[in-house]
């Protein structure tokens, strides 16, 4: 029995003798944790326009010779074509109608159709010209939906790229400040992103385009004015320190 005991406590022992000997302290790493921040503004290249199209009576008091809906979707068609544009350009985004009141205390006299279209172009200039060549009184309105650009993925990338350049700069300069440094990047993180779509503002090509009186010789370049799309990234990055 006592062989026994004392064969437990020397094994005990030893063991305890070896998880101290085993166990070694990692010195503690030496680190910096920065961030960068980039931003660009870029000129849209796609731009894309609602325009309405809508039914009328060249005679409107007597509700005699209508010009119907394909005929102006025709010329616009057309005139999308002459601007060089591909029929992929020009699409149709929904059709509905509205009822036509000769006087407000009568009924309806008829119902007349309307199509909405998605256009899209490179350039805001473009579209004057296309619009002067559909009869200005079937254009309901023509608005810019929204604007994009062709490239955009490839300036996200190196947005991120910059941000990324610029948490290293920052963490070169603070650690030359106290005479130390930068080792090897440790972690890598996103940490903020942003694509800014801005409304376009407007002057007075609507008004201009939409405008019966206004012959087609007679429409002058848009005055549309738009804002830069604003891409910008903040990345998040850790640095040993040698």
């Amino acid at each position: 029995m006592k062989k026994i005991i004392l064969f437990s406590v020397l094994f005990i022992t030893t063991l305890s003798s070896f998880a101290q000997t085993t166990i070694v302290q990692q010195p503690l790493q030496r680190k910096i944790e920065v961030s960068g921040f980039s931003e660009m503004e870029i000129v849209p290249d796609e731009l894309y326009f609602s325009i309405s199209l809508r039914e009328y009576f060249n005679d409107e008091k007597n509700q005699k010779d209508k010009v119907i809906i394909s005929t102006l979707e025709k010329q616009l068609i057309k005139a999308v074509a002459e601007a060089g544009l591909p029929k992929e350009a020009l699409s149709i985004s929904s059709v509905g109608g509205y009822q036509n009141y000769v006087d407000k205390k009568k009924k309806p006299a008829s119902f007349l159709e309307n199509k909405q279209y998605e256009l899209k172009v490179d350039r805001a200039d473009k579209l004057d010209g296309i619009l002067s060549k559909v009869e200005s009184r079937g254009i309901q309105y023509a608005n810019i939906a929204r604007v994009d650009h062709s490239k955009k993925e490839e300036f996200k990338k190196q947005v991120k790229i910059n941000a990324l350049k610029a948490a290293k700069d920052k963490a070169a300069y603070l650690l030359e400040a106290v005479d130390q440094k930068l080792g090897p990047v440790l972690e890598i993180r996103e940490v903020e992103d942003n694509v800014n779509y801005p409304q376009p503002m407007y002057a007075k090509a609507n008004m201009r385009m939409m405008a019966a009186s206004e012959s087609a010789d007679s429409v002058q370049d848009s005055d549309l004015q738009y804002q830069k799309i604003k891409i910008s990234y903040r990345m998040q990055a850790i640095f040993e320190i040698k």
